[in-house]
């Protein structure tokens, strides 16, 4: 198999750590994204609005995910 090397913003990188490791927490802490009722928790409104505050310019197909690691 050919190796490939392939050049990553290292503050990019460090962001999706910290993305993964609090998701990670989230999971194993049990904490709700909803409320028994289905409305979304202040933290899950909180992380949506920053969401949504994202270009489109800024996100990546899925293709081009599959192009790079598949």
């Amino acid at each position: 198999m050919k190796t490939q090397t392939i050049k990553v913003d290292a503050g990019d990188l460090k962001k999706l750590i910290l993305t993964v490791e609090m998701m990670k927490e989230i999971l194993l802490s049990g904490k709700l994204y909803y409320d028994y009722e289905g409305e979304l928790s202040d933290w899950a409104k909180k992380e949506l609005e920053e969401t949504r505050k994202t270009p489109d310019s800024e996100l990546i197909s899925m293709e081009e995910i599959e192009k790079e690691f598949l």
